[in-house]
């Protein structure tokens, strides 16, 4: 279990290089020797190789997060913020690095994507930091001769699961919060994009004692399975597939351990006919997230547009998003850069094939890849948009994780919202109109957890940010998402008048 060299196969100058896992305080190997090799998705090359790690590694890892839960749970929750803050600093003095890394790894574009994500992680460890004073209880009256009070105490041991689309400002959202309350965190970083997170790890433990934050790096079934079924972990934090989450949520039931779940989603956009206008397309740009390749929960990929304004808008959308430059993740000039590997690849062009094959669907755009050529280099797909088929077929009802839209068309806006709740999922939704009040009731009418009239931006620190139905289960990105989520309130009762 020494610290591993990492291969240096190809990575990109300015990118942050591997020592290994982290746990206890040190970089090691896996238990096993084994590694796993990393690649870059805009390449299709090896660049980095990170620990194999199995069932002792996670075994390892809660040993060494039980070691510093005593010690940890007991420093001032303010001490514990100026930490906190003093990690977003050091962040934010590497930014450009953890960029460079996000990118070259996830395949995500460094201008449009990689280095907004790394900002915002530094902003997520600012924004708990400063929140660590609210880790307060309250006082209830029971009369003269009684004190009665509540604190806000940590869990203990956080096991954590992040994926591969935004692992660093995922595993912000994790670590951040987790920390600020007093808990001890493993995380499992996700096997297709573990480098930024490890970096995150490495300038997290300048500042943390040892073992307070520990990260491991290897697949789902045998270390992330290992770890949800550790029975020294006292709660499950999980972002990732609603599949997934539910083998997530049977394993914290079979111990009653309290769990969070951020999972997936198919969300709707509904664009009223006064909003035929460049600033909507801008929108539903943005909230398709095209320049992340709509590898995203929140994707905006169901666009119930009304038919007095479809074909006008149709055409605004191709112009725009066709401009948009597909290509090298870390060229400054990219607007979008590539799917995260050849499965994740191969089902996005599937689900394109389907919809080509369907006499009752129309291509408005894009289509399959090319085969030859820059782009066939690269895991890169097209920004593809359908229309003239209902909301029962499979590319509007499945999660494709890829820059697919679906077009559908309506008249009644009852029927709209109809169809917007008429799935599993309920993460995120958009609406388009001039008329506030309309987007106000349509807002309250949608079942997702998070709902933005006339923008589609993404989180921010501070909202409430979670999911309806099979979408979740809790909230992150608050205050109130980290006193729920990670720790438990005990009461106290005093007689004084002994």
């Amino acid at each position: 279990m020494d610290t591993v060299t990492p291969t240096k196969l190809s990575p990109a100058s300015g990118t942050y290089q591997p020592k290994g896992q982290l746990i206890g305080g040190k970089w090691i190997g896996s238990v096993s020797g084994k590694v796993i090799t990393i690649e870059n998705p805009g390449k299709k090359t090896s660049i980095a190789q990170v620990p194999h790690a199995g069932a002792a590694d996670v075994e390892l890892a809660v040993t060494a997060a039980e070691k510093a839960f005593p010690s940890w749970k007991n420093v001032v929750p303010r001490e514990r913020g100026k930490l906190l803050l003093k990690i977003a600093e050091a962040m934010e003095a590497r930014v450009e690095e953890m960029a460079r890394t996000i990118a070259m790894e996830t395949g995500n574009a460094l201008r449009t994507q990689a280095r907004g994500e790394a900002k915002l992680a530094a902003d997520i460890f600012r924004y708990f930091g400063g929140l660590a004073s609210e880790l307060k209880g309250e006082t209830v009256p029971l009369g003269e001769s009684v004190l009665s009070y509540t604190r806000r105490e940590p869990l203990g041991i956080v096991g954590a699961i992040i994926p591969w689309n935004a692992p660093v400002m995922l595993g912000a959202l994790k670590i951040a919060p987790a920390l600020c309350a007093g808990n001890v965190l493993v995380m499992k970083a996700a096997e297709d994009a573990p480098l930024a997170v490890l970096m995150m790890a490495d300038i997290t433990n300048e500042f943390v004692p040892p073992g307070v934050l520990n990260v491991i790096t290897g697949y789902g079934e045998e270390c992330g399975g290992a770890l949800a079924n550790h029975p020294k972990i006292r709660k499950l934090s999980f972002t990732g597939s609603t599949e997934v989450g539910k083998v997530i949520m049977r394993a914290a039931a079979e111990r009653i351990v309290p769990v969070s779940l951020e999972l997936g989603g198919k969300s709707p956009s509904i664009v009223y006919p006064d909003a035929d206008e460049d600033w909507a397309v801008d929108g539903i740009i943005n909230a398709m997230r095209f320049t992340r390749q709509s590898q995203s929960c929140t994707a905006g990929s169901r666009m119930f547009l009304h038919e007095d304004i479809f074909d006008s808008f149709l055409a605004k959308l191709e112009k725009k998003v066709t401009a948009l430059k597909i290509g090298d993740p870390l060229d400054e000039a990219s607007d979008i850069g590539s799917i995260i590997n050849n499965k994740q690849y191969t089902k996005v062009c599937k689900y394109v094939q389907d919809g080509l094959d369907r006499s009752d669907a129309r291509l408005v755009f894009g289509g399959l890849p090319p085969k030859t050529g820059p782009l066939s280099e690269g895991y890169f797909t097209m920004p593809t948009v359908f229309a003239d088929r209902s909301n029962d077929w499979r590319l509007a009802r499945e999660e494709i994780f890829g820059p697919v839209l679906v077009a559908i068309r309506w008249s009644d806006e009852a029927e709209a919202i109809r169809m917007a709740n008429e799935s599993h999922y309920g993460l995120a939704a958009y609406v388009w109109t001039h008329n506030i009040g309309k987007g106000l009731r349509a807002a309250h009418a949608i079942e997702s957890g998070w709902v933005q009239v006339n923008q589609g931006g993404g989180q921010t620190p501070g909202m409430s940010y979670g999911g309806y139905k099979q979408s979740g289960l809790g909230r992150e990105f608050s205050l109130e998402g980290m006193l729920d989520s990670f720790t438990q309130r005990k009461s106290v009762t005093v007689n004084l008048a002994v």
